[in-house]
C-alpha cells in the first residue's frame, strides 16, 4: 500500500514539533505498517498560501496514483483551526485518500471530533452558543422565522395568514392529491404564488417545507425541540405520513455516481435565461429479437427553471453533443474575436467582487462543515450520515477554493485591457491545441476565461465571450 506524508508544524509547537522530526516518524510509521512511500509534503504554518496541501489536492486528484494513504502526525497538523482541520480531512477522504494519524491507533474520523470538540469547548464561540442554546430551550426564535410565521410576542413565533395558506396547501397536494415535490413547484408557480422573497418555488423549498418540523408547532433549534410553542399548521399524523413517503422515495432511488459536466455554470437556456444542470440518467431494457438485457447511460444539460421549479419547458441537449459544438465554435475564433476592451477600474471591481462572492461561500461551507461535526460530536447524526453530508460539503469547498485561486490569480495578473486580452489569447489556444490532453478541472478554467455564458436553445448554441 502506498502512503503519503503530510508535514507542518502546528502555531506553538515550534521546538518538540519540527518538520524533520514529523518526517522521521512517517517513515518509521510506514515501515511497521509495510507501506510504501509515494511522496511527502511539506509547509511552516505561517505560509499563507498553504502550498504543500494544495499540491497535495493535486496530487490526490491525478487518476494514476491509486489509492494512497495519507499519513499525519495529528489533527492539528492538518490546521491550527479545528474547523478547517476537520474540513482538509474530509477532502482528503472526497479525493479517495484514506487519513491516519501516527499519534494514535484507530479511526481517523474519531480523533478529528475529538480535536474538532475540544477547540470549540475552548472558543469563545461556545460561550455564544450555551446563550443560544438558553434561548432555544426557552423556544425563542433563533434567526428567520420559516415560511408561514413571523416573530410575535415573547420572541415566539405568530402565524402569517396569508403564507399560512400556502403551507396547508403544500401539505394538501403532496399528501391528499399526490403531487410529487417538483409537480408542486410547478402549480404554485403557474398559480402565480411567490416565496417570502419573491421567487419561484423550488424543489429545494418544498422539500424543506414538507421536512419541517416547525409546522407541528415545535420549535426545534441547536439540537432542542420544544413542542407546543407556536400554532401547527398540520397535524402530527399528516405529518408522519409526508415523512412516510419521503422516506420511501429516498429508498426507491439507486445510488448514483457523481458525474462532472463541463459546461456547468455557463450553459444557459435560451427561453428563460436561468442556468441549464447537468443531468445523468441510466436506462435499461430488452431486446425484442433475443431478450437479452441492454443498459445505457446518457448524460444531458436540462433547463434547471424546468427541474427545480417547474417551470419554462423541457429543453435538453446530450452533453456530448453540447461540448462538442462548443469546441468547434471555439476552434473557429482567432484573436481578433476577443476583445478585451472597456473600463479596466469595473472590471477589477467586477473580478473583486467574484472574489468576495467565493470568500463567503467558504464561510458558508465551513459553516455547515461546522454544524455536521457539531451534529456528529453530539450524536445527533450517524457517523456514516456524518461522513456522507461532510465528503458531500468538502467537494464543495474544493471546487469553490479552485474558482477563488482563479479569481485572485486573474486579480492580481490582469491589471490591464491588453493583459486580459493576451490571457485570453493564451487560454483560446491551449483549448485549441489540447482539448483532448487537458485535465477536466484545466479545461473547464479556460473555457470560463474565454466564455461568459453559453445561450442553449433547441436548435442553436450561441457563445457569448468575455468582455
Amino acid at each position: 500500500m502506498k502512503a503519503v506524508g503530510y508535514f507542518r508544524q502546528p502555531a506553538g509547537q515550534r521546538g518538540g514539533n519540527s518538520l524533520s522530526r514529523q518526517n522521521r516518524g512517517f517513515l518509521d510509521y510506514c515501515e511497521s505498517q509495510g507501506y510504501e512511500v509515494a511522496a511527502t509534503f511539506s509547509e511552516d504554518s505561517e505560509s499563507e498560501a498553504a502550498p504543500a496541501f494544495a499540491q497535495l489536492v493535486e496530487y490526490l486528484k491525478r487518476p494514476e496514483k491509486g489509492f494512497v494513504v495519507v499519513v499525519a502526525q495529528a489533527p492539528a497538523v492538518l490546521a491550527d483551526d479545528t474547523n478547517t482541520a476537520a474540513a482538509r480531512y474530509l477532502q482528503i477522504e472526497s479525493l479517495g485518500g484514506r487519513v491516519q494519524f501516527t499519534s494514535r491507533d484507530g479511526d481517523a474520523l474519531s480523533a478529528v471530533l475529538e480535536a474538532w470538540s475540544a477547540g470549540q469547548a475552548a472558543s469563545v464561540g461556545s460561550k455564544v452558543r450555551s446563550a443560544m442554546h438558553r434561548k432555544a430551550v426557552r423556544g425563542e426564535v433563533l434567526g428567520r422565522p420559516p415560511y408561514g410565521y413571523r416573530v410575535g410576542a415573547r420572541n415566539r413565533l405568530d402565524l402569517v395568514s396569508e403564507e399560512a395558506v400556502v403551507i396547508r396547501y403544500i401539505f394538501r397536494l403532496y399528501l391528499q392529491e399526490g403531487l410529487g415535490i417538483r409537480l408542486i413547484a410547478r402549480r404554485l408557480n403557474e398559480e402565480g404564488l411567490r416565496t417570502r422573497r419573491d421567487r419561484p418555488w423550488s424543489m429545494v423549498s418544498i422539500r424543506d417545507i414538507l421536512r419541517n418540523r416547525a409546522y407541528l408547532g415545535t420549535y426545534q433549534r441547536l439540537g432542542v425541540r420544544v413542542p407546543g410553542t407556536h400554532p401547527a399548521l398540520v397535524s402530527p399524523d399528516d405529518f408522519r405520513k409526508v415523512q412516510d413517503r419521503l422516506g420511501e422515495r429516498r429508498t426507491n432511488y439507486s445510488p448514483r455516481t457523481v458525474t462532472r459536466f463541463l459546461l456547468s455554470g455557463l450553459a444557459t437556456c435560451s427561453h428563460c435565461g436561468n442556468r441549464m444542470i447537468g443531468v445523468s440518467r441510466r436506462q435499461s431494457w430488452r431486446r425484442r429479437r433475443d431478450g437479452s438485457e441492454r443498459t445505457a447511460s446518457y448524460r444531458y444539460y436540462q433547463c434547471g427553471s424546468r427541474t427545480n421549479q417547474g417551470i419554462c419547458s423541457y429543453h435538453t441537449r446530450r452533453a456530448d453533443d453540447l461540448d462538442g459544438e462548443v469546441r468547434r465554435q471555439l476552434a473557429g475564433l482567432g484573436p481578433q474575436h476577443l476583445s478585451a476592451t472597456g473600463n479596466d477600474a469595473a472590471v477589477q471591481e467586477e473580478w473583486d467582487a467574484e472574489a468576495r462572492h467565493l470568500r463567503e461561500r467558504l464561510r458558508q461551507i465551513d459553516r455547515r462543515i461546522g454544524k455536521t461535526m457539531e451534529d456528529g460530536a453530539n450524536s445527533r447524526i450517524s457517523r456514516e450520515k456524518l461522513r456522507t453530508q461532510g465528503l458531500a460539503l468538502a467537494g464543495d469547498r474544493l471546487k469553490v477554493e479552485e474558482d477563488l485561486r482563479g479569481a485572485e490569480w486573474r486579480l492580481e495578473n490582469y491589471t490591464s485591457a491588453a493583459e486580459r486580452r493576451r490571457g485570453r489569447n493564451s487560454a483560446l489556444e491551449r483549448l485549441a491545441e489540447h482539448w483532448d490532453a487537458l485535465p477536466f478541472p484545466e479545461k473547464q478554467g479556460l473555457l470560463r476565461e474565454v466564455v461568459d455564458r453559453i445561450i442553449v436553445s433547441d436548435d442553436s448554441v450561441q457563445l457569448v465571450l468575455k468582455p
